[in-house]
């Protein structure tokens, strides 16, 4: 039985790294808040706008308590999920946890380009996103370092790059099995 976690800011690859790792470790893929939409309903921004942050983050609580008992299973979680609660500590204690590490510059090249999807972004220039970002950032870094594993996931630009990133992941994760 195998369960990864797999942490990081928006733009840090979870979704796309996440597809190809569960896929080559032979697990299921789940992202948490696809999981938490299709459970109530209602896109993450609804949400929010329903619940404010305060009850969104109970809900993707609950939701991360259910999902961390699936088995064989890749979740990718989002961005803020480990900082609240005792998230952090219950990915560590049910399976490995995995931080894809990125530079708020990458972050912010990445984002910048896909601003018009990612609703806290939209309205913003370039450089308020890169202070925004490094911000956040400063913030999540300390649980985000708790990680079993930190990985840095800068080099994530073509087909080339994601294989070689998760070759060198699942080189990581069978080591840790073995130990």
């Amino acid at each position: 039985m195998k369960r990864i976690f797999l942490m990081g800011y928006m733009g840090a690859g979870k979704t796309t790294v996440g597809k190809k790792l569960a896929q080559r470790l032979n697990l299921s893929f789940t992202d948490l808040d696809w999981f938490i939409e299709h459970r109530h309903h209602k896109t993450i921004n609804q949400i929010f706008a329903d619940s404010g942050e305060a009850g969104f983050r109970k809900i993707e609580k609950e939701a991360l308590h259910e999902v961390g008992e699936f088995e064989d299973a890749l979740i990718s979680v989002g961005g803020g999920t480990p900082c609240f609660f005792d998230n952090i500590e219950f990915m560590g204690e049910n399976g490995i946890s995995i931080y894809l590490k990125v530079s708020p510059t990458v972050l912010s090249e990445r984002l910048c380009q896909a601003k018009q999807s990612r609703p806290l972004l939209k309205d913003k220039s370039d450089e308020e996103i890169l202070a925004f970002i490094t911000d956040a950032l400063a913030k999540r870094e300390p649980f985000y370092e708790r990680a079993t594993l930190v990985f840095d996931a800068s080099e994530l630009n073509t087909r080339e790059d994601i294989d070689r990133i998760v070759a060198q992941l699942v080189d990581k994760i069978e080591s840790m099995a073995n130990n």
